[in-house]
């Protein structure tokens, strides 16, 4: 899988400043400044994209969503001045893998597009690993599908990470740390508010709650109901 980066952000100042950055850092950059730019740029060379939301011409949130339609595997990182909860939610629900708050650390951006782009690539090489189970519920983490009682969930990509961890986990303990370690990044710096939002979506579109119990201070065990 390859390294290329897709950068839609209208300020220009810093859309020029990530770029010089991220071409240091040894990625293909491409910037566009429009949402309708980034729908027309997105052939197989791009393996992430890094999207602000508020762009001149279509609302970036819409511009996730289509994202996320032309290529479902596709990590979107979004870049946002909105720092409500709610504007958060909305970008995870819309398909977004990870949600950054401007303004940031450029230290912590690049953690999480190397954590991006290597779950992008654990995607590509995922090989023929069999499907997890735990009680009803089934993760073919080969076909990136999850199943409730026979029954397919449609999950976010930071979700079914996280389901196929604590499935193959189940009854175990798998602490915070460990979730942040090898879903998100191994230097990770950052707060876990992201994780707390996907861990409480997650729980909803399974439809059992009790399913994913969590020890306040330790972290999360799958009960496998």
């Amino acid at each position: 899988m390859g390294t290329g980066i897709l950068l839609v952000e209208d300020d220009e100042a810093i859309s020029s400043g990530l770029a010089r950055v991220l071409d240091g850092q040894g990625y293909a950059v491409r910037r566009v400044a429009t949402g309708r730019g980034a729908l027309g740029r997105l052939d197989e060379d791009v393996a992430l994209v890094v999207l602000d939301l508020g762009l001149p011409d279509i609302d970036g949130i819409e511009v996730c969503r289509r994202l996320r339609l032309q290529r479902p595997e596709l990590p979107i990182l979004i870049l946002s001045a909105r720092d409500q909860e709610l504007d958060v939610v909305a970008g995870l629900d819309a398909g977004a893998d990870d949600y950054l708050i401007k303004p940031f650390r450029l230290s912590e951006l690049l953690a999480r597009i190397r954590a991006q782009l290597r779950r992008g690539a654990e995607m590509a090489t995922a090989g023929d690993t069999k499907p997890l189970s735990a009680g009803d519920v089934v993760v073919d983490v080969r076909a990136r599908r999850a199943y409730v009682a026979g029954q397919e969930v449609e999950l976010r990509p930071r979700e079914f990470d996280l389901l196929a961890l604590l499935v193959a986990e189940a009854g175990r303990v798998v602490t915070r740390d460990r979730v942040m370690h090898e879903i998100w990044n191994t230097d990770w710096m950052g707060s876990t508010k992201t994780l707390d939002t996907h861990m409480a979506s997650l729980r909803q579109k399974l439809g059992r709650p009790q399913a994913i119990t969590t020890l306040r201070g330790v972290g999360y065990r799958f009960e496998g109901v």
